[in-house]
């Protein structure tokens, strides 16, 4: 996968169309969110006749959302967002265990033409961040295969 670092304002429009990340930095009182990587199968303004899969890995500051305690409430705001961007909800929210680290999923869609994009998203908070992997493809098969490449070392 080709991968970028946060800071051209190409990617950050990339992200905003294929992302319910793509809106994070605009609201954060303390910050905002942070694009910490962002990983595509081929450049983003290459054309191609599938979905471009790639895995984004973002953090915002919880501060940002007064009263946000658990990463089930921040997978909502994000919920939001994604469905304001044409994404429809799959199923409800619900953890997964990854090693030894729980994070919530969300699982959405939506229909470009003739083809679906998928997307799942990995909420976890952690040392005052509210952190989100999402990875989009353009099948079930695909989106599991990146999910099941998500894997957390032990921590310190």
């Amino acid at each position: 996968m080709n991968t970028r670092e946060e800071g051209t304002d190409s990617e950050n429009s990339s992200n905003a169309k294929s992302s319910p990340q793509g809106t994070q930095g605009s609201g954060g009182q303390n910050g905002g969110g942070r694009v910490l990587l962002a990983a595509f199968s081929r450049p983003p303004e290459a054309k191609g006749e599938d979905v471009n899969s790639s895995l984004v890995i973002a953090a915002e500051p919880v501060a940002a959302y007064p009263g946000l305690r658990e990463a089930s409430q921040y997978l909502g705001a994000l919920t939001e967002v994604a469905k304001a961007q044409g994404f429809s909800v799959d199923d409800e929210p619900y953890e997964i265990q990854i090693g030894t680290k729980v994070v919530v999923r969300g699982d959405f869609h939506k229909d470009i033409g003739s083809r679906v994009m998928r997307q799942s998203t990995l909420v976890f908070l952690a040392q005052a961040y509210a952190v989100s992997i999402t990875v989009i493809a353009g099948t079930q098969d695909d989106v599991e295969e990146l999910v099941d490449g998500v894997s957390f070392g032990a921590g310190k």
